[in-house]
């Protein structure tokens, strides 16, 4: 691993650091970023998760969906999980605390974007980090890319419909040109573009010029997701200061939600008799959120300032120190299968 990988947690804490001060010292340029938008759809935030995504979009390798007979069962396992059990147990638990629990804590107004956000994570399956996560408890690369492939093609087509569902039976007026303008922004064009770029530069089927674009590509990704995370916590910044109580509430749920997942999902794999090296990934999968996406479909449907981008952003906030207490328990508990 490299120096960025290695240290994640480190860089990923500074940054948010970085927000939170920034925001507060200087509101009024955080302001003006947030006015540069079209249709709803911040661009600045639009052309730094373009600079994220594009990597590892063009890291999937469609070829290697004739392997998807392979190995049959990993890969059922992280369909259900991914989209029959997290979206809905996601909207379930934002219900049951927004609208039950912390009712009396919170406006019915902020409740409902929260649930918002929350949902958004939901339905939003890992696609990006979920390499690092593979790489970290010694996954199997290659059935990694074949679920991160195939999740990729069902994104395309069920990330919208689930989300209008979900968002709908939680009585949020669902603004469907949005959504699907997010979708197509930040799923299908990274998606094709990444296809276009990996064909172009492996013709030789040597990987040779392929890895020397992503090597090359590479810090620009890194560069794209700190400056997110800084410029999200920067808009953000003033609620977090004057709303602690409300960033705990929304962690709560999350964090029941994210182990919950995966303790459905591991000892699923377990009983389903998985190696190791392919029941990690699937559960990290299952587990962990394409927050990238969750985070700008949020910005779009709602607002820079919305509760429901804010859930995203304490999605970012939780989500890598829980996963990788996650590798850890993974990488503690081998033993467990064959």
């Amino acid at each position: 691993m490299g120096l960025f990988e290695r240290y994640l947690s480190l860089w990923v804490t500074l940054c948010i650091g970085a927000g939170v001060l920034l925001g507060n010292l200087t509101p009024d340029l955080f302001g003006q970023i947030a006015a540069i938008e079209y249709a709803h759809v911040n661009l600045v935030v639009a052309v730094l998760i373009w600079l994220m995504i594009f990597p590892m979009m063009v890291q999937v390798d469609f070829a290697s969906l004739r392997h998807v007979g392979e190995k049959p069962k990993g890969l059922i396992l992280t369909l259900v999980i991914n989209w029959l059990i997290k979206p809905f147990s996601m909207a379930l638990l934002g219900w049951l605390f927004f609208k039950g629990l912390f009712a009396d804590w919170v406006e019915p107004q902020s409740a409902e974007e929260y649930i918002a956000g929350m949902i958004l994570l939901g339905v939003a399956p890992c696609t990006a980090m979920v390499f690092i996560w593979s790489h970290l408890t010694k996954g199997d690369a290659n059935y990694t890319l074949v679920q991160v492939s195939i999740n990729d093609i069902i994104m395309i087509f069920a990330f919208a419909p689930i989300t209008a569902f979900l968002l709908g039976i939680s009585d949020i007026q669902v603004p469907w040109e949005t959504l699907l303008l997010s979708v197509i922004l930040y799923v299908l064009l990274p998606l094709v573009a990444g296809a276009v770029t990996r064909k172009r530069l492996d013709k030789a089927n040597d990987h040779s010029r392929l890895n020397a674009f992503i090597a090359a590509f590479k810090p620009w990704s890194i560069i794209g997701l700190l400056a997110t995370i800084v410029l999200l916590f920067g808009f953000q910044a003033q609620t977090i200061l004057e709303k602690p109580l409300v960033i705990l509430l929304i962690a709560i749920p999350l964090l029941i939600q994210t182990y919950g997942i995966f303790a459905i999902a591991y000892v699923a794999a377990r009983q389903m008799k998985l190696p190791h090296n392919v029941a990690a990934p699937a559960c990290m999968i299952g587990t962990s959120n394409f927050f990238e996406l969750a985070v700008a479909v949020a910005i779009s449907l709602f607002g820079l300032h919305s509760g429901a981008a804010l859930a995203t952003v304490v999605g970012v906030l939780v989500e890598v120190p829980v996963m990788l207490s996650l590798v850890w328990f993974a990488n503690r508990t081998r033993h467990w299968f064959a």
